[in-house]
């Protein structure tokens, strides 16, 4: 039993990152498509389309990213700097079963830790341009 809990465990945390990345985007593509597909009935009823929809239509099909703001970049950092802490927090919590765990997961904590403070100084210096 064991072994296929460790089998597992890697493979749900793969398949846990692929769902983060794929379903939004199948979830944006069926909302697209939906549009497209009243667009089309209207245009097939008779029905004239503004051109402040299609305006409208096009922008949000092509910009789906935020514009960069400096509220924003605290706030991630923010949330890296959160992924780092639990991260440093879970080495510790198994470094009491296996002293050898604290140290590999405070250095995997570095890496959200810095990309954090790398936010952070983003937002510190997009301040201080205003």
């Amino acid at each position: 039993m064991p072994a296929i809990i460790g089998t597992l465990i890697p493979f749900g945390f793969f398949a846990m990152i692929a769902a983060i990345v794929i379903v939004p985007r199948y979830f944006r593509s069926m909302e697209r498509q939906k549009m497209a597909e009243l667009m089309k009935a209207a245009i097939e009823h008779g029905q004239s389309v503004s051109p402040e929809v299609l305006d409208t239509l096009s922008t949000s099909a092509v910009k789906t990213a935020l514009p960069p703001a400096p509220a924003r970049d605290l706030r991630t950092g923010l949330v890296w700097i959160g992924v780092a802490v639990g991260l440093a927090c879970m080495g510790w919590a198994i470094s009491y079963e296996d002293p050898d765990a604290l140290f590999p997961f405070l250095g995997f904590a570095a890496f959200p830790a810095f990309i954090g403070i790398a936010f952070i100084v983003m937002w510190a210096v997009a301040r201080d341009k205003k």
